[in-house]
């Protein structure tokens, strides 16, 4: 059967362009994160980046008039997608980066897409049809080609820090794959309220506990200021960002747009840490946006000539 790709629409377009946005907020937090976990705790800047998110949707909403959701059982159901995508995820990622190094983190970000494709499947709510599995093979290895296996270090001493990302990993992927309905039934705005309000329950007071062992008089100014930036640009916005255009993209879409996180984090690196580029960034960015393009275009099956035999 020969497929054809669909031209695209005005209205497809908007999705596409918040999930690329997305990847470039989650794509700055590993190059301005290190710097701030040198001086606060992984679980205080966790409680800072949930709380302060909560807070913000929390005025938002009800300046709004919109903080109830619309069934009962919605409370209970986003208070379980909060463990997933917001608790575990941002205690194990945050406590990850802190363990491990950044191309670790980099390299075992890959398995998102997958864990989120693979649950996706299982639960009956994606179709890995081949084009797609080939699109995300063909992006994984572009990431691979980035990162280069070889600069990670998966030694004894990364050994919980990788381990903390491939649990981060596996909670988003989970909270990727299960959102889509309760978000789309709620709206993005009022479900990530309350996603960030269930998973401040349990953050902030760790992120408190945690910042008890540290001289908070002694912390510069510059140091808050990213926090702030993190809570707002690197958490608020992609996550509101994300659960947007999950109502109107399939979740293995959502998914395998986190392949550009690598590219822009490399690109970031040649900004500001005068990092070259060279002909393995050039061909890790081509299979990226190949298997981008492959794993979330849309394919329809031509009709065949009259008399002419449709290829399988």
């Amino acid at each position: 059967m020969i497929f054809v790709s669909e031209p695209i629409k005005q209205h497809e377009i908007t999705p596409h362009l918040a999930l690329l946005a997305v990847q470039i907020f989650f794509g700055s937090l590993p190059v301005i994160g290190k710097p701030v976990l040198a001086i606060l705790p992984a679980m205080s800047l966790v409680g800072f980046r949930v709380g302060i998110t909560a807070a913000i949707l929390f005025l938002v909403q009800a300046y709004r008039k919109r903080l109830w959701l619309v069934q009962r059982g919605d409370y209970a159901r986003l208070a379980v997608l909060s463990l997933f995508g917001i608790t575990f995820n941002q205690m194990f990622f945050i406590g990850g980066l802190a363990k491990t190094s950044a191309a670790n983190t980099s390299l075992l970000a890959v398995t998102i897409p997958i864990f989120a494709i693979a649950i996706g499947a299982i639960l009956g709510t994606e179709r890995l049809r081949t084009i797609k599995v080939f699109g995300i093979i063909c992006a994984a290895i572009g990431v691979v080609i980035l990162i280069d296996p070889r600069n990670a270090s998966f030694s004894s001493e990364t050994t919980i820090g990788d381990l903390f990302i491939i649990i981060n990993s596996l909670s988003f992927g989970i909270y990727v794959a299960t959102s889509k309905e309760i978000i789309t039934r709620n709206g993005p705005f009022r479900s990530m309220m309350w996603v960030f309000i269930f998973g401040s329950l349990i953050c902030v007071p760790v992120g408190l506990f945690s910042l008890s062992s540290v001289d908070v008089t002694a912390i510069p100014w510059y140091i808050w200021a990213v926090v702030v930036y993190i809570a707002v640009g690197a958490t608020a916005a992609p996550y509101l960002l994300n659960a947007y255009a999950l109502q109107k993209v399939k979740a293995s879409t959502l998914a395998v747009y986190i392949y550009f996180q690598p590219l822009i984090g490399f690109l970031l690196a040649v900004i500001f840490l005068n990092e070259q580029i060279d002909a393995a960034f050039v061909a890790a960015a081509l299979m990226v946006f190949l298997g981008v393009f492959l794993a979330t275009k849309r394919f329809t099956a031509a009709e065949p000539e009259p008399g002419r035999k449709t290829e399988e």
